[in-house]
C-alpha cells in the first residue's frame, strides 16, 4: 500500500471475523454456498435499519423519509424499508407496482419521471399515489384521465429551479432539463390547475444528488425553502407537501470523506421554523436512495483465473460491467476511479499485491478495479466491490454478451 495515495474512507459497516466478510452476520464463504453461485449482490438487512435510524436521530423530528426506489428496486429491500420509512418514490409503472406491494398507503406513495405514458397516469390515479406533475402537458392528461376516471387525481408539481445543488455528482435542477416544470412557469401553471379538478397537494423540489459537501447542502435547502415559500402564492391551496429532495452522498473514491449529517441536520432545524409559520400544513420529506441503500450492500464475484501479464497481475472473474456498471466507470464517471474492492475471504491476513479485477467480457471496459492493494488472491477466491447497494444491477447492461444474471439477496 502507497500511504502517500488518497485513501478509501474507512468501511466499518461489515464485520469481520476469522479472516473473512460477514454479510447479514453470516461468513462470505458460507452465503456464497447458500445463495448457489457467483456472482450475486447481498444487502444487509440490519445495515438499511441502521441508516434509516441514523437520519432519525441526526435530521429534525418533523422531517419525513422517503425512499427513492430507483436506487435499489429490489422487491425485498423495498418490502425491507417499507416499515421503517414514511413513503416511496417511484419512477415507473413497474416500481409503483412494487411500491404498492408493500402494503405503504398509497398516498404516501409519489411518482416522478419525465414522459409518463397516459396508461401509467391511468394506473397511478387509480391507485391514489401523488403524481409529480413533470410538464404543464402532463397537468392536462392527468385532468383528462381523473375526470373520466371520477377520481380527483392527488398532484404536486416537480418544479426544476432556477439554480443547481453544488458539487453534487449528478445535477437534477437548474438550467435546461428534462426534469419538472421550470421555477419561472410554476405560477401560470397553478392558476391554470384552479380550474381543473386535480387535488394539489404541493411541491418537489430536487436540485442534484451524491453530495458530500455540508455547505453545498445548505445553500440548497435554503433557496430550496424560499422557492417554495414564492410558489405557494400562486397556489391553489396552501400546499400539504413540500419534497425537497435529497442530495446526500456517500463516498466512493479515494480521499472522500462521509458526509456530516449530524450538521445537515442542524442547519436544516434552523431553517424550518420560519418555514413553519408560513406553511403550517405542510409536510416536509426528504426523498433519499443511494444514502440509504448504497453502503449496505456488496457484489460478489469469483476469481476464474490469476493472470500475469508483463508483469501486471489480473485477477479474471466471472463478474463485471454487465452487473456493475457504475464500479466499472461507466455510469457517469469523468475520469475512472476504484471503488472499495477486497477479497473477501482473505481481508486481513496473508501477503498482498497490486492488481487488477476485470471481468469475462471481451472489452478493456470491464475493470472492476484497477492496480489496487488487494491481498493476493486465485482461483476460487472471492472479489467484493463495497458501497453497491444502489444503482448495481438495476443500473447494468445485463444482457450484454449473454452472460448469466447476477442473483441478489437480502440477509
Amino acid at each position: 500500500m502507497n500511504p502517500s495515495r488518497p485513501q478509501h474512507a474507512p468501511l466499518s459497516g461489515f464485520a469481520i471475523v476469522d479472516d473473512c466478510l460477514q454479510v447479514g452476520g453470516m461468513a462470505l464463504t458460507r452465503l456464497a454456498e447458500r445463495v448457489g453461485q457467483t456472482p450475486f449482490y447481498a444487502y444487509d438487512r440490519a445495515l438499511l435499519s441502521a441508516r434509516v435510524a441514523l437520519l432519525r436521530r441526526c435530521l429534525p423530528s418533523e422531517v419525513q423519509l422517503h425512499y427513492a426506489m430507483k436506487a435499489n428496486p429490489m422487491p425485498a429491500v423495498v418490502q425491507h424499508l417499507a416499515g421503517l420509512v414514511d413513503g416511496i418514490d417511484v419512477a415507473s409503472g413497474g416500481e409503483l407496482q412494487v411500491a404498492l406491494d408493500t402494503g405503504m398507503a398509497p398516498a404516501h406513495i409519489s411518482f416522478a419521471g419525465p414522459g409518463k405514458t397516459d396508461g401509467e397516469l391511468r394506473r397511478a390515479i387509480a391507485a391514489g399515489v401523488v403524481l409529480n406533475l413533470e410538464s404543464a402537458g402532463e397537468m392536462e392528461r392527468a385532468a383528462v384521465i381523473g375526470n373520466a376516471l371520477g377520481i380527483a387525481p392527488r398532484v404536486a408539481v416537480r418544479v426544476n429551479p432556477d439554480f443547481e445543488l453544488k458539487s453534487s455528482g449528478m445535477k437534477m435542477g437548474g438550467g435546461p432539463k428534462q426534469f419538472g416544470v421550470d421555477a419561472e412557469l410554476v405560477p401560470a401553471m397553478l392558476r391554470r390547475m384552479a380550474a381543473l379538478e386535480l387535488d394539489f397537494h404541493g411541491f418537489h423540489i430536487y436540485c442534484g444528488s451524491q453530495n458530500l459537501k455540508v455547505e453545498a447542502l445548505r445553500e440548497a435547502h435554503e433557496k430550496t425553502l424560499a422557492l417554495a415559500l414564492r410558489l405557494a402564492e400562486a397556489a391553489p391551496r396552501a400546499p400539504r407537501l413540500l419534497n425537497i429532495g435529497g442530495g446526500f452522498g456517500i463516498p466512493y473514491f479515494p480521499g472522500e470523506q462521509r458526509l456530516d449529517l449530524e450538521s445537515v441536520g442542524i442547519n436544516l432545524g434552523q431553517l424550518l421554523p420560519a418555514l413553519r409559520a408560513r406553511l403550517p400544513q405542510a409536510a416536509i420529506v426528504t426523498e433519499l436512495g443511494r444514502y440509504l441503500v448504497g453502503e449496505a450492500g456488496v457484489y460478489v464475484a469469483r476469481v476464474i483465473e490469476r493472470k500475469v501479464s508483463r508483469g501486471q497481475v489480473f485477477l479474471v472473474t466471472d463478474g463485471g460491467l454487465h452487473h456493475h456498471l457504475a464500479a466499472s466507470g461507466n455510469f457517469g464517471q469523468v475520469i475512472r476511479k476504484n471503488y472499495p474492492v477486497a477479497i473477501g475471504n482473505r481481508m486481513q491476513g496473508g501477503p498482498r499485491e497490486t492488481a487488477s479485477v476485470v471481468g469475462p467480457l471481451c472489452t478493456p471496459l470491464d475493470l472492476l478495479a484497477d492496480q489496487m492493494d488487494l491481498a493476493q488472491a486465485g482461483a476460487g477466491d472471492l472479489v467484493v466491490v463495497f458501497q453497491s447497494g444502489a444503482y448495481g444491477l438495476s443500473a447494468s447492461p445485463a444482457a450484454f454478451l449473454g452472460h448469466p444474471a447476477a442473483l441478489e439477496v437480502l440477509v
